[in-house]
């Protein structure tokens, strides 16, 4: 199998499971947990989609059940959010209910962190599949190295928050130093083979445009 096989199977796991913690903790009245369903049970729809359409090479390589349960285990952590939610484990025993400003700031995040991370991933699977073996300065990618990661720091964003707690930014923290971090800099590594990526990199952000 390849790693792609184990993200798809969990993304497309979401909406399954919150519908799951929904019926377990009888919060089919809970405005926050039906938010939180259509946003992250829409997005795990759309990375299968996106897998199937456009997919990104850094998942297509062979993977072990082993090390395809590591995979599982770290997404699992994205979880959390919807745990708490339902759960109300960390708010005596009441589900989390949230302002509605709060829950449309959460959804605007979310929805500009779509649009940048899959039209980021559209851009480099066509780039390189017209024109292979080229670096991809321009477009989305031409202010930042890896504005599709910075795309899903928005969409995790406006799921964690949802919870009100730390927990689950403690979480996507983790994935991004554990994941994200090493992936930017190990393509860095790889684009450094390019003669124009050097100059591409003084005036280009790692991760979040025009800061970092």
């Amino acid at each position: 199998m390849k790693q792609k096989h184990f993200i798809d199977i969990h993304k497309g796991a979401t909406a399954p499971i919150v519908l799951f913690l929904m019926y377990f903790y009888n919060q089919w009245e809970n405005q926050t947990a039906w938010t939180y369903l259509a946003l992250h049970g829409t997005y795990g729809m759309l990375w299968v989609l996106k897998s199937r359409i456009f997919p990104d090479k850094t998942w297509e390589q062979p993977s072990s059940i082993w090390y395809g349960l590591y995979m599982w285990f770290g997404l699992t952590l994205y979880w959390v959010s919807p745990w708490i939610i339902t759960s109300g484990y960390f708010n005596d025993g009441i589900a989390v209910q949230i302002p509605v400003w709060y829950s449309s700031m959460c959804v605007s995040m979310y929805s500009l962190g779509v649009f940048i991370h899959f039209a980021a991933d559209m851009q480099k699977h066509t780039a390189l599949k017209l024109k292979p073996n080229r670096l991809i300065h321009d477009g989305m990618f031409r202010h930042c190295r890896n504005i599709n990661y910075f795309g899903e720091l928005l969409i995790y964003l406006g799921f964690s928050l949802l919870a009100m707690h730390w927990i689950p930014i403690a979480c996507l923290a983790a994935m991004m130093i554990v994941v994200w971090f090493p992936n930017m800099k190990r393509k860095d590594r790889s684009l450094s083979r390019y003669p124009e990526f050097e100059s591409y990199r003084k005036q280009s952000c790692l991760f979040i445009p025009y800061l970092y």
